[in-house]
Formats: C-alpha cells, sequence, structure tokens
C-alpha cells in the first residue's frame, strides 16, 4: 500500500512539474518555448491555448475531490503528450521524438495507481480493499483476527 502511494505521489508530482514548466514556458513566450514550436510548425497563438491548458490541468490534477475533471485532466494530458511525440517525429526530431513517452508513462502511472476516492468509478474491489486496510490495521495493533 505505501509503495502505490509513493509510486502514485512521485508521479504525478514528475508531470505537475513538467507541465507546470512547460506552461509557464508557453505563457511567457520563453524563447526556448517559441523556437521549439516553430520548429513544430505551430502558430505563435498556440502558445496561448497550451500554456493555459497545461496550468489548469495541473491544478485539476492536484486538487483532490473532483474526480470527473480528474479524469479529462488524465486524458488532456494524455493527447498533449502523445501529440508532441507524433509533432517531434514527423519534424525529422528523430529519437528526441521518443522523449515526451517518460512522461506518457508517468501519467499512466499516476493514473493506475491514484487513490479510489480521486476515481470518477470507485474500484470494484473497494469492500475488499477497506477489509484488508482493517486486517492490517488489527494485526499492526497486535489484536487476532
Amino acid at each position: 500500500m505505501k509503495s502505490r502511494k509513493r509510486a502514485f505521489g512521485l508521479a504525478t508530482i514528475f508531470v505537475g512539474f513538467i507541465m507546470t514548466t512547460s506552461g509557464v514556458l508557453a505563457l511567457t513566450h520563453a524563447p526556448v518555448m517559441m523556437k521549439a514550436l516553430a520548429h513544430l510548425g505551430y502558430p505563435v497563438y498556440f502558445a496561448n491555448l497550451l500554456g493555459v491548458a497545461k496550468l489548469s490541468g495541473v491544478c485539476v490534477l492536484l486538487v483532490p475531490g473532483w474526480p470527473r475533471l480528474n479524469e479529462w485532466a488524465y486524458v488532456g494530458f494524455g493527447i498533449t503528450i502523445l501529440s508532441a511525440c507524433y509533432s517531434h517525429l514527423l519534424s525529422g526530431d528523430g529519437l528526441l521524438a521518443l522523449e515526451p513517452l517518460v512522461t506518457f508513462a508517468a501519467l499512466v502511472t499516476s493514473y493506475l495507481t491514484r487513490p479510489g476516492d480521486s476515481r470518477f468509478f470507485p474500484s470494484t474491489n473497494a469492500s475488499l480493499d477497506r477489509d484488508l486496510d482493517s486486517v492490517r490495521i488489527a494485526r499492526s495493533a497486535g489484536r487476532e483476527i
């Protein structure tokens, strides 16, 4: 259980950091971001759209209690990351095109290890998870079950 929480936390922080950094670079029209977007063939105004979407998605991803919006943030980030990979590939960037897949792997890890209260459709094993948790708590307190 601890390793699952740790995996979720690390993966979510990694994705949040990458998306926040690239979102801020896009909104501020940082030269490095604008050069990259121009290389990929995107117009200047696309940076504004991308920046707002990424920062909005990070807010939704990190705020608990919004399972439906949370699902949409994961979907939006997935589309954004895979689109970046595809754009780099078609722009002739070679193996650099695979770099976004590291962030995609972290996104998938975050999605698969997220807590039950962050899910739009709770796990079908939710009652089993609660039973196992109560057994662990009882055992750690030295009680027999």
